[in-house]
């Protein structure tokens, strides 16, 4: 018996999951977003307040999602910040969506062979 290559959906629907997972991954990265978020944002004064770096704003809340990851700083000066990179929701959902389309593909395939 030989052993064939993977198909090429197979291939792309492997791609896919892996860009979805380290996209995840990399939104992640903060991990203290989660359990210490406003650490994420801003930097503690003497105070007990917090405040963004190099402005004299102070932070009024914090908004974190896990899915997609999002960490959102609201500011006094009215502005929010996102402190999460901007290109890990896209690369999320494009890693997810090339994931379920080939797989989709190996499922179709996989019928129409006896």
């Amino acid at each position: 018996m030989t052993r064939r290559k993977p198909s090429r959906s197979a291939r792309w629907a492997v791609i896919g999951s892996a860009a979805a997972i380290a996209a995840y991954g990399a939104g992640t990265v903060y991990g203290i977003a989660f359990t210490k978020p406003l650490d994420v944002c801003g930097d503690k004064t003497g105070d007990g307040l917090y405040m963004d770096a190099g402005r004299d704003y102070g932070l009024t809340s914090v908004s974190v999602d896990s899915f997609p990851p999002s960490i959102t700083c609201h500011w006094t000066s009215g502005h929010s910040t996102e402190a999460v990179w901007f290109w890990t929701a896209p690369l999320l959902y494009a890693g997810l969506a090339c994931s379920v389309v080939c797989c989709a593909l190996l499922l179709t395939n996989r019928r129409r062979r006896p």
